[in-house]
């Protein structure tokens, strides 16, 4: 699921995928343990929740962590059973930003159809898309029509990643779907916020 927001009550643990399985088998146990943890430090970070992509497992709290959270969280995960931790990295906290755009994107992708593609489709589209699991918008998506009179958009998207970009390389050069049509992902340059202009929605 794609979450909008800046998100940075996070806590991510770069992994291998063989620990990523193994941990994620018991994450209810998981969460408790370390909320006791936590606890016993007398820490004002409590776990909600857990979940994991390709190369990390993120644990989601309901305050920002700080350093002493970390290294209680790290020390955790280092000790579960059967977790390879020559394969765990640092832990890390969300906090920069970065910036694609989607290229090559049909105005008119209905086949048989002059009913041009919206702002809700696309939201619909990347939010179904497997590829953008558990990333986080740091702001509203843009559709932009590449001239007035063209009938290609880009869509500019800015998330929210750590300082080594891990979710932000796995995007790009990325390719999928929009009905028949092939569309990719590219990295793009800073898209500051302006007015809306005629060819944007």
């Amino acid at each position: 699921m794609t979450i909008k927001g800046p998100l940075r009550k996070q806590v991510i643990i770069p992994m291998s995928n063989d620990n990523i399985n193994k941990f994620m088998k018991d994450n209810s146990l998981h969460i408790a343990n370390t909320n006791q943890s936590l606890r016993n430090t007398k820490s004002e970070i409590l776990v909600d929740f857990i979940h994991s992509d390709i190369s990390s497992v993120t644990i989601v709290t309901n305050k920002v962590a700080v350093q002493s959270d970390l290294y209680i969280i790290e020390n955790y995960v280092k000790k579960v059973e059967d977790i390879n931790t020559v394969n765990v990295n640092i832990l890390q906290l969300p906090q920069s930003k970065f910036y694609l755009k989607i290229i090559d994107i049909p105005y008119f992708p209905h086949n048989s159809s002059n009913k041009h593609l919206t702002l809700s489709e696309v939201k619909s589209i990347i939010k179904q898309n497997q590829m953008f699991d558990n990333v986080v918008l740091t702001s509203k998506l843009r559709v932009i029509k590449v001239s007035p009179k063209s009938d290609i958009l880009i869509i500019w998207i800015d998330i929210w990643d750590v300082q080594s970009r891990s979710k932000t390389k796995s995007l790009i050069n990325r390719c999928f779907n929009v009905e028949r049509f092939i569309v990719t992902i590219q990295e793009a340059n800073m898209n500051p916020d302006i007015s809306q202009c005629k060819n944007c929605w």
